[in-house]
């Protein structure tokens, strides 16, 4: 599991113009981002995913290849993907795309057409990860 997810993290890279930026991906449960969560972005209760981007910030030039650090809560993906009715791979993917996208600066949040240049470089990408292997990672 930990091999495909790395491949996965690297085939985005490689797609950003990035290969050998370096970056972490944690997997937690529903509490512990819902600690994160609370102590960093000031909300209540889990989330999907949150990314600490390294290349903000007072420090942000000290390691110009280290992007930063996407934490995925594996609980609530599997709860989504039960909703969507997509499996967990699938939306795993999609949060990691998300994440790793907001390292790069992509943001949502604040203006619409930043929100929908972030959709179609999303879409993009995992298009690049379904070309690129199968749903054995949970094996």
């Amino acid at each position: 599991m930990l091999e495909k997810i790395r491949k996965k993290a690297q085939v985005i890279l490689n797609a950003l113009g990035s290969p050998e930026s370096e970056l972490s991906i944690v997997v937690v449960g529903d509490s512990e981002i819902a600690s994160l969560n609370s102590e960093y972005l000031h909300r209540k209760g889990p989330t999907n995913v949150i990314a600490f981007p390294m290349q903000e910030g007072e420090f942000s030039g000290v390691n110009p290849g280290l992007l930063g650090d996407v934490v995925i809560s594996i609980d609530t993906a599997e709860k989504e993907s039960k909703v969507a009715g997509i499996d967990i791979e699938e939306r795993f993917d999609e949060l990691l795309v998300h994440g790793i996208l907001h390292l790069f600066g992509y943001d949502h949040v604040s203006d619409e057409g930043e929100a929908q240049l972030m959709e179609e470089k999303s879409h993009e990408l995992l298009i690049l990860l379904r070309k690129d292997g199968g749903n054995e990672w949970l094996d």
